[in-house]
């Protein structure tokens, strides 16, 4: 997955129903192995979170949506920044 990328829950996480939108705003090296990578997601109440390589499996779904270049390029700097992004409705194009 990249930045930018759109996923959907497959169980109820962070208060979010099953088949939320979310995006990943972050790529890490995982935690559990450092050849994968990890991933953090912003969902559609505005709740993040990280996902490890296996944990994307078990949790998220992928979906092929055409995502404006400007979240592409979004620089993760910390989740206080994030937070207020969200709030500006800088995610509103993919959350609508």
């Amino acid at each position: 997955m990249n930045v930018g990328d759109v996923v959907t829950n497959k169980i109820k996480v962070l208060g979010n129903d099953p088949e939320t939108r979310g995006v990943v705003y972050e790529i890490y090296a995982d935690f559990d192995d450092p050849r994968e990578q990890g991933v953090s997601v912003i969902f559609k109440n505005g709740e993040y979170d990280g996902f490890s390589h296996e944990d994307q499996k078990l949790f998220l779904n992928e979906e092929s949506v055409p995502v404006p270049y400007w979240i592409r390029d979004y620089q993760f700097t910390n989740v206080m920044k994030l937070s207020q992004d969200f709030r500006n409705g800088f995610w509103d194009e993919i959350f609508q």
